[in-house]
C-alpha cells in the first residue's frame, strides 16, 4: 500500500470493524479494505439497477470483462433494468450487424432508411 488516509469511526462502526476483522482473522486495515471494496460494487450494481448506468460501465468501474459482471449479477440476483422485448430488438441488431460486417456490407445504423 502506498497511500495512507485517516478515517473517523463511530463506536459502531469501529466494534462492527473490530467484530469482522476477528471473524476473518484479518487486521482492520485489510478488513475496512474489503468493505470499501464491496460497498463501491454495492453502489455501482444499485446505480445499474436503477437504470443509470450501462453493463459496458458496470464492467468497467469493476475491472471485469462483460461477462465476469454478469455473472456477477446473476450470483447476486442482480436483475437487469432492460425488458425483454428490447433485449431482443438489440439482439436483432447487433446480429444484423454482425451479418452486414461479415459479408463485408458496410451496415447501416438501425432505424435509418438507405439514403
Amino acid at each position: 500500500m502506498k497511500n495512507v488516509m485517516t478515517v473517523r469511526l463511530d463506536k459502531e462502526a469501529l466494534r462492527r470493524l473490530r467484530e469482522l476483522a476477528k471473524q476473518r482473522k484479518k487486521d482492520l486495515s485489510s478488513v475496512a479494505r474489503e468493505l470499501i471494496d464491496h460497498g463501491w460494487v454495492y453502489l455501482t450494481l444499485q446505480e445499474y439497477r436503477a437504470g443509470k448506468m450501462s453493463l459496458g460501465t458496470v464492467a468497467e468501474r469493476l475491472e471485469l470483462s462483460l461477462s465476469e459482471a454478469i455473472e456477477l449479477m446473476s450470483e447476486l440476483g442482480v436483475r437487469s433494468p432492460i425488458e425483454y422485448d428490447d433485449y431482443l430488438k438489440s439482439y436483432t441488431a447487433a446480429s444484423a450487424f454482425i451479418k452486414g460486417a461479415k459479408s463485408g456490407k458496410k451496415p447501416r445504423a438501425a432505424g435509418r432508411r438507405p439514403g
